[in-house]
């Protein structure tokens, strides 16, 4: 072997080893502490990351985003894999109204609260859609670790799935009425765009996992094995990127069909849950490495403003939806608490309007990046101490 690339291997299974067992030990030591684990994981990458030690090699930091696409893809499957018949029969109405209280009114508490300081409606009403999204691989990751399976945990893994396609709907409906305040006239355009990527998510979703609900589970009867679990979600995840639809919706509605078609399966998802946990590891602590501290610095009193009214919204949100679908009072005191994490999805949706909007990009650009900072630490902390206070999810 040449020995440049010897020593490209060596970095990169030396780094790859000691990522897996730092996860290993951080996941002992939050089953003993108030931290989460995707918390210390993030904390660890930053230490070793850029800003700080710069440790990791370039090789891990350059496939970030390809490591994030395929955790979040099969995070999203296995969150569709909670959509099921029994699962929205006990919760729907629960879900539907929290979802759509806890999108809708932390969007709008925002955009309120910019403007009150003097920020123009359009970059308001943009930051007030970054607001609504979640972080569904950190909630999830809190769940899972936390190991606590009730109706509190049950319904906010649906909620998760839920508000975040509510975030993408406001976010397209924001970027239509901030075109039309610029003065253009292809707002109907860009609403069409929207139900494109996620219609089209949903009908891929579908059309994937109609088949492989009755396909899969046959070469070992009742136990669908890993090549065929990690076929699957990643034939839609290249399918929906190819198509330019939102690969997370596509899923989350693939992982649902097989969940409620596929009873031949013991258990649909016991393959992925297999390896998923090893992604997991590697995203949060990459994840932790690009986070941008320097934003922090530069955010100011606009950015804290928008941290404080999008904590305020979120748990104003969701305290109306569970009172409004009389969830109990354990959901209206702790569902919000439980959905301060935020990351991959809101920063996304900020790129695409800098780009579309490149005059707002130094206004919104550094305060969704410093506040999914302190929200992707801090937060799942907060899902961690909801969960456990709230362990029934029962008034």
């Amino acid at each position: 072997m040449d020995p440049a690339e010897a020593d490209v291997s060596s970095q990169f299974l030396l780094t790859l080893g000691i990522i897996l067992l730092v996860g290993l030990m951080f996941s002992s030591v939050a089953q003993r502490s108030f931290l989460p684990r995707a918390t210390l994981l993030l904390i660890f990458g930053a230490v070793i990351g850029e800003d700080v030690f710069d440790l990791i090699p370039d090789l891990f930091t350059q496939r970030f985003e390809l490591i994030a696409d395929i955790t979040l893809l099969m995070v999203g499957f296995l969150l569709g894999g909670k959509l099921t018949a029994r699962s929205l029969r006990d919760h729907s109405v629960k879900s539907f109204a929290i979802s759509f209280s806890a999108a809708v009114i932390p969007a709008s508490v925002v955009c309120l609260g910019m403007i009150a300081m003097g920020v123009a409606i359009e970059i308001a009403v943009l930051l007030g859609c970054f607001a609504a999204a979640t972080a569904p691989a950190a909630i999830f990751d809190v769940v899972e670790e936390s190991g606590i399976k009730n109706r509190f945990s049950e319904l906010l893994l649906l909620i998760v799935v839920l508000d975040d396609v509510w975030a993408l709907l406001l976010f397209g409906v924001g970027m239509a009425i901030v075109t039309s305040l610029n003065g253009s006239v292809d707002e109907i355009g860009l609403v069409s765009l929207v139900a494109y990527e996620l219609g089209g998510a949903a009908l891929l979703g579908a059309a994937i996992g109609l088949p492989a609900a009755y396909l899969t589970g046959r070469v070992k009867p009742g136990k669908p094995v890993l090549l065929e679990a990690l076929g699957i979600v990643f034939l839609c995840g290249g399918v929906a990127i190819w198509l330019n639809v939102s690969y997370l919706i596509a899923a989350i509605v693939m992982g649902a069909v097989i969940a409620n078609l596929a009873r031949h399966h013991d258990y649909p998802f016991h393959a992925i849950e297999g390896i998923e946990s090893l992604f997991m590891v590697v995203f949060f602590v990459l994840a932790g490495a690009s986070l941008e501290f320097d934003a922090l610095a530069v955010i100011g009193s606009i950015g804290m403003i928008y941290i404080l009214c999008r904590a305020t919204g979120k748990y104003l949100g969701a305290w109306i939806g569970a009172s409004l679908s009389r969830a109990g009072a354990s959901n209206q005191r702790w569902m919000g608490v439980a959905l301060l994490p935020q990351a991959g999805v809101a920063i996304g949706m900020a790129l695409v309007a800098s780009n579309r909007f490149p005059e707002y990009r130094q206004v919104m650009l550094p305060i969704v990046i410093a506040s999914t900072v302190i929200f992707e630490i801090i937060g799942p902390v907060f899902t961690r101490v909801a969960i456990q206070r709230s362990p029934d999810g029962q008034p």
